[in-house]
């Protein structure tokens, strides 16, 4: 158990070693690369992303720290009752006033892959039910693939409907309300090969949304609230 504990604690030393090493090769190449970091962040871009280790957000679009504000999360997804990403979301939309928010996917995504099969799996089983609706929604596209093929277009059609899901949102919908620039893209990323797909799916207006989940214009004030019980 000791030996056990030790080899832990060097792995985890290794860590600070790395960082300090690499504060030490910014500061070399830039003197003023953490002075104007520590001032404040200025990011066009919000990145909703997967969680797997494979696909670091900045790295891959050659992005500096401070330069993309980033949320993950297990398939990339957009859920309506996940606070977490709403908050994100929010934040970058009126306080960073991002203009891009990139929902990027990858192939090869478990958690993709978890949603098309049966097997039980944990608590992520009723995080992926809504990845399994896409699925099912599209099955009939999907068997006609073969398994690879079906399995790479789900992840596509992932991203298509978090995009979706996106313009469905009221801080996205009450932005463009207030005439703010904000554009929404579906990306995907190939681990294979470095390179990030467009999948042509970007949205910019109301227009783009069914008008089924169109939000009237209203104001902070003329928002509905709950009523109060002490009376």
């Amino acid at each position: 158990m000791k030996c056990f504990w030790v080899k832990a604690m060097c792995g985890i030393e290794k860590l600070l070693e790395n960082n300090q090493l690499w504060a030490e090769t910014k500061c070399q190449s830039d003197p003023d690369f953490f002075k104007r970091l520590a001032n404040q962040q200025h990011p066009e871009y919000l990145w909703i992303g997967c969680s797997d280790s494979r696909v670091p957000a900045n790295d891959i679009v050659g992005l500096e720290p401070g330069e993309l504000f980033v949320h993950r999360n297990i398939a990339n997804a957009v859920q309506s009752t996940d606070f977490n990403c709403l908050s994100v979301l929010q934040y970058a939309v009126e306080v960073l006033k991002v203009k891009h928010i990139i929902v990027c996917g990858h192939y090869g995504c478990g958690g993709v892959q978890a949603s098309m099969g049966n097997d039980e799996h944990g608590l992520v089983d009723n995080w992926l039910r809504q990845i399994k609706n896409i699925y099912v929604a599209h099955r009939a596209e999907l068997d006609a693939l073969s398994e690879n093929q079906g399995f790479n277009r789900l992840c596509e059609l992932n991203v298509m409907a978090q995009v979706d899901n996106l313009a469905k949102t009221k801080v996205v919908q009450h932005a463009w309300e207030r005439g703010q620039e904000l554009q929404i893209h579906g990306w995907i990323y190939a681990v294979g090969n470095g390179q990030i797909q467009n999948l042509n799916v970007s949205v910019s207006s109301i227009y783009d949304v069914d008008p089924a989940y169109r939000l009237n214009p209203t104001s902070r004030q003329a928002r509905p609230t709950v009523a109060s019980t002490n009376e």
